[in-house]
């Protein structure tokens, strides 16, 4: 039984940087400058379970717009679990997406648990890693995300999200230790993606393009402009198999895997442009 001395509050920023390293210790590999970004996506979306006044439980439960929500940061210090303070903080979560489709990648080991909450199985998403380097012709269709009007960004952006990020994308692309980039053709906007510095090396995402070529620069090009033979990870969706091919063509290896899971119907995103999914943690 949980004691009666679990209490269950909002984070304060600061709180996030715990998650953070709560994120860390099971190996999730969480960006060095995630937490801003997370918290400007919603300040109130944040929950952390403290028992006698120690935290000892966090979840992430995102409101995006008026109709979507993304779980993350699902976690209890290993001491702990099993002992119900898990279930009160997910409950929490869950409370506060309420009426709204819930989305979440979930840990392999959780999957039968996030469907006895009404979780269905969209699909499987594959983390890849290799290592930076190689060759990379100059590419004058390649610009920095920062030349472009933040409203170019964002509405590319919103093809690929079920409601609006923008707050949170307008803080994402603009990380230190990052690069953010588009791909630019007769000044339309056909691509980008983001390269952060990670706890391990860099993990690229998202990675937006109109075609597997387009995707093809952009990797290039982010991946060259960090030093060679560090790191790299790369999220892709299952589903999609040129996104898996684009992995397995630049020599990464698959590593780990999350199961892309939703309440309500799958949103109607474009995965067929998708070769890097943004975040496990915000979506």
């Amino acid at each position: 039984m949980s004691s009666s001395n679990y209490t269950i509050r909002n984070m304060t920023r600061n709180d996030i940087n715990l998650a953070i390293h709560l994120a860390a210790i099971e190996g999730w590999n969480p960006g060095l400058y995630d937490a801003d970004s997370f918290y400007e996506a919603d300040p109130n979306g944040f929950f952390i379970g403290e028992l006698d006044n120690e935290p000892i439980a966090t979840i992430s439960a995102v409101k995006y717009g008026e109709t979507f929500g993304f779980l993350g940061f699902y976690i209890v210090k290993p001491e702990y679990r099993g002992k119900g303070y898990g279930l009160q903080i997910w409950s929490a979560g869950m409370n506060y997406l309420n009426g709204l489709n819930v989305g979440l990648d979930g840990v392999i080991s959780q999957q039968d648990n996030y469907k006895k909450s009404g979780f269905k199985l969209a699909y499987r998403n594959i983390r890849y890693e290799g290592v930076s380097g190689g060759q990379h012709s100059r590419n004058d269709e390649i610009v920095n995300l920062s030349s472009l009007p933040f409203e170019t960004v964002d509405s590319y952006d919103r093809q690929f999200f079920p409601d609006n990020r923008s707050v949170f994308i307008k803080s994402w692309i603009r990380q230190p230790e990052s690069n953010a980039l588009g791909i630019l053709q007769d000044g339309k906007l056909l691509g980008y993606g983001v390269i952060r510095k990670c706890l391990s090396g860099f993990k690229i995402g998202p990675l937006f393009a109109d075609n597997p070529e387009l995707a093809q620069s952009l990797f290039l090009a982010l991946t060259a402009s960090i030093k060679p033979s560090e790191p790299i990870f790369l999220d892709t969706p299952e589903v999609h198999q040129e996104a898996i091919a684009l992995a397995e063509g630049n020599n990464m290896k698959p590593v780990f895997e999350t199961a892309r899971m939703y309440t309500m119907t799958n949103p109607d995103i474009p995965l067929s442009r998708v070769f890097g999914v943004t975040s496990f943690e915000l979506g």
